[in-house]
């Protein structure tokens, strides 16, 4: 289970901001690992949060007993990094707040047995977002099993596990 995650983004507090939104959440600063970070909290069972730091921000591990933190870093627009939410929004409702910020939004079926919207954050970073009946499909395919099942489909055999 993830609790957390952290991307980055040009602008962190408006970014936060529309995840938040998309989850009928909150969104603060978020000042422990650099300046100008905000965070996205959903408000939910887990807590689950998004921190988004500066665009360009790298993690570094602190020194002695000190906490990881960030330095600023060379800015990268891409990234294979990317991450699934669920929102109760409708898709409508998704597309629409994708569009008012002038951010490619489209409907994708991943493999033809899940349906989600990739939303492009300030055109760069993708998130997934799940309205309620794509959660449903997404829980119902994504077991160890459906997996498993899926690459028997594809031909693709399943890897046994490497012994030390």
């Amino acid at each position: 289970m993830i609790f957390h995650v952290s991307i980055d983004a040009d602008d962190p507090q408006h970014v936060a901001e529309v995840i938040a939104e998309l989850w009928d959440g909150q969104a603060t600063p978020f000042p422990p690992v650099i300046e100008g970070s905000w965070v996205a909290l959903a408000g939910d069972d887990r807590n689950t949060i998004i921190e988004v730091y500066p665009r360009g921000t790298e993690l570094v591990p602190g020194d002695g007993d000190a906490d990881a933190h960030g330095i600023p870093g060379a800015p990268d627009r891409r990234s294979a990094t990317h991450i699934a939410i669920a929102t109760r929004l409708d898709a409508t409702s998704v597309f629409a707040i994708a569009e008012r910020e002038g951010w490619l939004a489209k409907y994708r079926k991943r493999g033809g047995v899940f349906g989600v919207i990739e939303f492009w954050i300030e055109g760069s970073r993708m998130i997934e977002v799940l309205t309620p009946a794509m959660q449903g499909e997404y829980l119902a395919a994504m077991t160890v099993e459906g997996w498993n099942g899926l690459l028997a489909s594809l031909g693709i055999a399943r890897q046994a596990p490497v012994m030390a």
